[in-house]
């Protein structure tokens, strides 16, 4: 029987009943913590971006990516915040983990 190009790539199958199903393993994604503006937009993409999220997910690079998004976020968040406190003329207060 002449070999399918999955095999010639190194693949294997696994036969189930009269159906031969390929061996597949997702690659092992480097964990990195993910924020709450991380989760937010995993949210996003799961409900709006499907294919996205399919895509990043498949691909082992969604925890990467969110971490990345994660980080811009609070970058952002926390300028906004001190550009906020110099309008008004008052330095930003830390409390519990936020800015008050």
């Amino acid at each position: 029987m002449k070999k399918t190009i999955f095999e010639e790539m190194g693949g294997t199958y696994t036969q189930i009943g009269n159906y031969f199903l390929p061996n597949l393993k997702l690659t092992e994604e480097e964990t990195k913590p993910i924020g709450v503006w991380g989760q937010r937009h995993r949210r996003y993409l799961k409900e709006h971006k499907r294919a996205t999220y399919t895509t990043l997910l498949t691909s082992g690079k969604l925890n990467g990516y969110l971490a990345d998004i994660d980080g811009q976020a609070e970058e952002m968040f926390s300028r906004l915040i001190e550009q906020t406190a110099e309008c008004e003329g008052s330095p930003p207060v830390f409390l519990n983990g936020l800015f008050r």
